[in-house]
């Protein structure tokens, strides 16, 4: 009982860093920007404009909710609430932080430690192009369908080099848990010592599936005044765009827990000896969201750098640069592991 009640308190806690994330996520990019632009940013609402994404908030839920006539109501509703829902689930199989322990008994800092964890943060993943795909469909708007088509075709083929970017990962570590693969990175054996072209892979097509500038043709505003949700209003609106910043953190630990150790950080082990495990659970929890969030300002900060691809361009990079170095990569490291294992 004692198991379920850590549970589900975790995926409560889990479920508020998200939306609060989010929230202040949105804040980060403006405040971004504005250094980026040489200008202030948000300072209106409370200090320092920190009660800037309350006030985004209550403005999103308090705007006229409008649902086009010609739309298909059913779905155009359902678009952006699978968009979330996937957005949220790929967190479930993170592991934030070392083993809390209570009475003697250790529960670990994980919703579900499930033995083929890549391969559910990728079916769900894949589940997320739905929610758009249905959204711009639903909206009976020839820009938003133009979108949908988009995102769906960029996540579909950058899927793919992101998926033999992996397989280099599974070869190396043996198992396809996060958890394994996490724990098989103490101290500073970090995976980004041994795959930094598969690391680079990865990071490019986090960009993609996020639809994160230079890769953010499905809300091309400059050709498709908003892409796929351009007939959304009100929170329906706040739900995809409060996805994508959820996207973009959870990319940030997912990058961090196969490339950068997870949770590990050097002195740990250390700290495991001389202090209580609930303490060494928060720092491990508190070193994860940290090079989480570090790779959300990277989001941020590739956003305000680089323009953005032509759609060809975009297409060609997947399918004619990255795949085929993602292949080479996993030839590589298979190379490497049997060179080397003997």
């Amino acid at each position: 009982m004692f198991l379920l009640i850590f549970k589900i308190a975790l995926i409560v806690i889990l479920f508020l860093i998200s939306l609060g994330v989010a929230a202040y996520a949105t804040y980060g990019e403006r405040k971004v920007a504005a250094f980026m632009q040489d200008r202030i940013g948000p300072d209106r609402a409370g200090p320092f404009g920190l009660l800037q994404p309350i006030a985004d908030g209550v403005k999103m839920f308090m705007k006229e909710e409008i649902i086009p006539n010609v739309s298909d109501k059913l779905l155009f509703i359902l678009g952006p609430c699978i968009f979330m829902i996937t957005a949220l689930m790929t967190s479930a199989v993170i592991p934030w932080g070392t083993a809390m322990e209570f009475d003697g008994v250790k529960y670990g800092l994980q919703v579900a430690d499930i033995n083929i964890g890549i391969l559910y943060v990728f079916g769900v993943v894949s589940l997320g192009v739905y929610g758009i795909m249905i959204g711009g469909w639903a909206s009976n708007n020839k820009f938003a369908l133009l979108g949908a088509v988009r995102a769906s075709s960029q996540m579909i083929s950058y899927e793919l080099a992101m998926g033999m970017s992996l397989i280099a990962i599974i070869m190396m570590s043996g198992s396809l848990s996060l958890n394994d693969i996490v724990a098989q990175q103490k101290g500073l054996n970090w995976n980004i010592w041994y795959q930094p072209l598969g690391f680079i892979i990865f990071l490019i097509c986090a960009f993609a599936e996020c639809n994160r500038t230079p890769f953010d043709l499905p809300e091309c505003e400059t050709e498709l005044v908003g892409g796929y949700h351009t007939e959304y209003s009100s929170m329906k609106l706040g739900l995809y765009l409060f996805a994508e910043y959820i996207n973009m953190f959870v990319s940030g630990a997912i990058i961090s827990c196969l490339y950068f150790g997870g949770y590990n950080f050097p002195g740990l082990e250390y700290l495991s000896t001389i202090l209580n495990p609930n303490l060494v659970s928060i720092i491990s929890f508190g070193a994860l969201f940290t090079k989480a969030i570090f790779f959300v300002f990277f989001f941020m900060w590739i956003r305000w750098t680089i323009p953005r691809f032509r759609y060809d361009q975009l297409m060609k990079l997947g399918w004619q640069v990255l795949l085929p170095l993602s292949i080479l990569n996993v030839l590589l490291t298979g190379g490497g592991l049997t060179i080397f294992s003997k």
